[in-house]
C-alpha cells in the first residue's frame, strides 16, 4: 500500500458542509485529548491535522482526505476522508458550547438527544432518539467508525456509553486503544484485557507516535472504505 496524497479539505458545522462525493468517510470518535488529530497525522505521515494538550479544542467536524495505491481489496487507487469529530467528556465555553459540539454530532451521524450537566459533555448526549436510524443519513456514506479509548483509561463509563450509541447505527465500529507508549507491557495487557470485559469487544492497541499498531490500522481502514 502506498499514500499517494493527504490533505485537510474542510471544517463542517453542519450537515451542509459534509462532501456528499461518493468518498466513504471514516468517522474517528473518542473523549477530548484521546489523540484524534495525532492518529490522523500519524497515518497521513505529515501534520495536516492541529493538536493540543488542552481537552475540547475540535470545535467541528474537520474532514482529512487520503488517497491510496493499493492495500486490502487488491491493487488500484482508493481514497477515504477521515473525519475528526469533537471529543465528547469536555467542552469549554459552558452550556452553550456543549450544545453546538452535540448538534455537530447530531449533523453528522442523523438524531441524537441528551442532557446538559454543566459544562460537560455527559454520555446521555450521545444516546439516539431513533435507534434504528442507518448512519449514512444524508449523502455521504460512513464505511465505519474508529472508537478511539485511551488505553490508559480502560473503564470509563463515558466510554461504554459511546460504544451503545454507536452500535445502534447498524455500521461497523472499530475499538482502537491509544497512547500505548504511556504505559508498560505489563500494564499494556492488563488494561486491555479490562477494556475487552468492558466494552464487549478487542481493541487494536495503537502508539502514533512510535507507529505501534498502524500497518494492521490501515488495513481496517481499506477494507472497510473498499468493501
Amino acid at each position: 500500500m502506498r499514500l499517494l496524497e493527504a490533505r485537510f479539505v474542510t471544517s463542517a458545522a453542519d450537515a451542509s458542509g459534509i462532501p456528499a462525493d461518493g468518498v466513504p468517510h471514516i468517522a474517528l470518535v473518542g473523549r477530548s485529548n484521546v489523540g484524534k488529530s495525532t492518529l490522523i497525522n500519524a497515518l497521513a505521515r505529515s501534520r495536516i491535522a492541529r493538536t493540543s494538550a488542552a481537552p475540547g479544542k475540535t470545535r467541528l467536524a474537520n474532514l482529512y482526505r487520503l488517497s491510496v495505491d493499493g492495500g486490502a481489496g487488491g491493487p488500484g487507487r482508493w481514497s477515504v476522508y477521515l473525519v475528526d469529530l469533537p471529543g465528547y467528556g469536555y467542552a469549554r465555553g459552558g452550556a452553550e458550547s456543549v450544545a453546538e459540539l452535540r448538534e455537530i454530532a447530531e449533523a453528522y451521524f442523523g438524531s441524537a438527544q441528551g442532557e446538559l450537566r454543566g459544562t460537560e459533555v455527559v454520555a446521555r448526549d450521545f444516546r439516539p432518539a431513533h435507534p434504528a436510524a442507518p448512519a449514512s443519513r444524508g449523502r455521504h456514506r460512513i464505511a465505519g467508525v474508529l472508537h478511539l479509548v485511551d488505553v490508559r483509561h480502560p473503564a470509563l463509563d463515558a466510554d461504554a456509553d459511546a460504544a451503545r450509541w454507536l452500535g445502534t447505527f447498524g455500521v461497523e465500529h472499530a475499538l482502537v486503544a491509544t497512547k500505548l507508549d504511556k504505559l508498560s507491557r505489563v500494564q499494556r495487557a492488563k488494561n486491555l484485557k479490562e477494556l475487552e470485559r468492558k466494552l464487549g469487544k478487542a481493541a487494536l492497541p495503537i502508539s502514533a507516535p512510535g507507529g505501534e499498531g498502524l500497518d494492521d490500522l490501515w488495513k481496517l481502514i481499506a477494507r472497510l472504505s473498499r468493501q
